[in-house]
């Protein structure tokens, strides 16, 4: 398995997707510079967390019309695997491959704290090896997470199982208690419709080991990886 490590200026957590995957996952891993096109030969391709290019104008706003970002569309579309983690959630719907926009948390400050999640959907590459309804364990650390969508476009992420995880409290429960950024519907994570690109807002690579506090982040990455084996 091939993994892509996405750096832009502004990234902050694209030597932690690096570590996860070349140390404890013991996979083939590369950076990828933001200036970069050609990203042949790889399997997936993780979208890191920061602040790409400042976030200025909005999260992802700039990141979208970078050279690597205009070859990771194609890649995606002809069925890559891509992941988006918190800044890379932002980005993949700013360039259109995921549905939705991302607004401010509502109570307008950013937020660092660990969240819990509800495995919605265990049948993508991301998850097929949690149980649906499992409960991970995953900080989150943003200002913009609030996830938005029409009725109509959220009917349809409903309707397609596109709907991957939830915030929720320690016992499962999702409600909006348990919503720390006041996400429509607790939505956490999505994946398109055909199920190969994932964008999140918590961080599993920041609770990939036990040293973190957590170890059910590394449960997302070694779904891509036992993925990749059966195909």
């Amino acid at each position: 398995m091939r993994f892509g490590v996405v750096v832009f200026p502004g990234s902050n957590c694209d030597q932690d997707c690096f570590w996860v995957v070349n140390r404890v996952l013991k996979q083939s891993v590369r950076y990828i510079w933001h200036q970069e096109a050609d990203i042949r030969g790889l399997d997936c391709i993780i979208i890191p967390g920061g602040f790409s290019y400042g976030d200025y104008l909005r999260p992802g706003a700039i990141a979208r019309f970078s050279r690597v970002m205009k070859s990771i569309v194609k890649f995606a579309k002809r069925g890559g695997l891509v992941i988006g983690i918190c800044n890379g959630f932002q980005i993949l719907l700013e360039v259109d491959l995921l549905p939705g926009a991302m607004l401010p948390n509502k109570n307008l400050h950013f937020i660092c704290r660990d969240t819990y999640l509800r495995v919605e959907n265990n049948q993508t590459p991301f998850t097929h090896l949690s149980s649906a309804g499992q409960i991970l364990k995953m900080p989150i650390a943003h200002h913009e997470g609030n996830f938005y969508i029409t009725i109509d476009g959220l009917k349809r992420l409903q309707d397609n199982r596109q709907i991957v995880l939830r915030y929720c409290d320690a016992y499962g429960k999702v409600d909006s208690e348990a919503n720390p950024n006041g996400a429509i519907d607790n939505i956490a994570g999505i994946v398109s419709e055909k199920g190969n690109i994932f964008g999140l807002m918590p961080h599993p690579e920041r609770s990939s080991e036990d040293i973190l506090g957590s170890d059910d982040g590394l449960l997302i990455f070694q779904s891509i990886k036992q993925w990749a084996k059966t195909r």
